[in-house]
C-alpha cells in the first residue's frame, strides 16, 4: 500500500501497520483512503484467516494530524460527506471497514492511542496494549466529538457515564485503565505478540465458525432473545452442514490437528 499504510499476508495472518513512525502514526487523509481500501481487499481473500492492526515506531497511532488535514480545505468537507452505498464517509468508513473483514481483527497497541487512533483500535474485535500506553479520546481536547464510528464502539464497550467522561473531558489514560474500564480485552508488555498468539490460536478452529461467530454477535448483540435465537439456529444448520464443521469433529475424535479447507 501507498500512503504511510503497510500490509502483508503470510500464513493466513494480515499484517496491518500505520507507518507513518516520525509524526507517531498521526492519520492523513490518504493513510484513512489505504486504511478503508486495505480492509476492503482483505474482505475478499478467502485465505485469511485473521488480521493483527499495529503500528511502527514508539506509538500505535495519535490521531488525526490536522495539520496535514487542513492543508487543502475543500479536502475536509469532501471526505465528511457519507457514501450512500455504504453509509459511512472517509473518516468513518477507515474505521468502519474493519467491522466489515469477515474474520477477527486484533489491534495491538503501544505508545499513543489518540482520537482516531482509539477509534481505529475500537473497530477491531479484540485488542491488546502495553501498560503503559496513553489512551484518549482526544477529540474533546479540540472541541470536538469521536466522529470515526467512535460514539457506537464505545456504547458497546462501556457504560454511558464512562463513554460520556472519557469523551468529555479527553483525559488520557493509561493501558491498564483501558482495559479496567473495559476497552481493552488484554494487557501484555509485548503486544503485538500477544496478539499474534491470540491469530495463531484462532488459525486451529474453523474458519467458517470463526466469520460466523463474528457475524451473529455483531449484528445480535443488541437484538431480541426470538431474533437471536432464530439467527443462531439459521447459523448453526449451515455450520452443521459445512465440509470444516465435519473436518473438526472428525480432527478431534481422531486427536489430531485438523486442516481445514478456505472458508465459504
Amino acid at each position: 500500500m501507498s500512503s504511510n499504510i503497510d500490509v502483508t499476508v503470510a500464513d493466513g495472518i494480515a499484517d496491518v501497520r500505520l507507518d507513518r513512525p516520525e509524526k507517531l502514526n498521526g492519520l492523513t487523509l490518504p493513510m484513512l483512503r489505504d486504511l478503508a481500501s486495505a480492509a476492503r481487499k482483505l474482505r475478499g481473500d478467502k485465505e485469511i484467516r485473521a488480521v493483527i492492526l499495529s503500528g511502527t515506531g514508539d506509538s500505535f497511532c495519535a490521531g488525526l494530524d490536522f495539520k496535514t488535514v487542513t492543508t487543502d480545505p475543500k479536502q475536509l468537507p469532501l471526505g465528511m460527506l457519507p457514501r450512500p452505498w455504504r453509509g459511512t464517509n472517509l473518516f468513518q468508513e477507515a474505521c468502519w471497514a474493519w467491522r466489515r473483514v469477515p474474520v477477527p481483527v486484533i489491534a495491538a497497541v503501544h505508545g499513543h492511542c489518540y482520537g482516531g487512533g482509539v477509534q481505529i483500535a475500537l473497530a477491531a474485535d479484540f485488542r491488546v496494549t502495553t501498560p503503559d500506553a496513553k489512551w484518549s479520546v482526544l477529540e474533546g481536547k479540540w472541541g470536538l466529538i469521536p466522529d470515526m464510528t467512535g460514539v457506537h464502539t464505545l456504547s458497546e464497550l462501556v457504560g454511558i457515564e464512562t463513554a460520556k467522561r472519557l469523551t468529555m473531558t479527553a483525559e488520557i489514560i493509561s493501558g491498564e485503565e483501558a482495559a479496567r474500564l473495559g476497552l481493552v480485552g488484554q494487557v501484555h508488555e509485548q503486544p503485538y505478540d500477544a496478539a499474534r498468539e491470540l491469530a495463531e490460536s484462532l488459525l486451529q478452529r474453523s474458519p467458517d465458525a470463526v466469520v460466523t461467530a463474528k457475524r451473529i454477535f455483531n449484528t445480535s448483540w443488541r437484538s431480541s432473545p426470538r431474533r437471536t435465537l432464530a439467527r443462531e439456529r439459521w447459523e448453526q444448520t449451515k455450520l452443521l452442514l459445512g465440509k470444516n464443521s465435519q473436518i473438526a469433529r472428525v480432527a478431534g475424535l481422531k486427536r489430531e490437528d485438523p486442516v481445514f479447507l478456505p472458508r465459504r
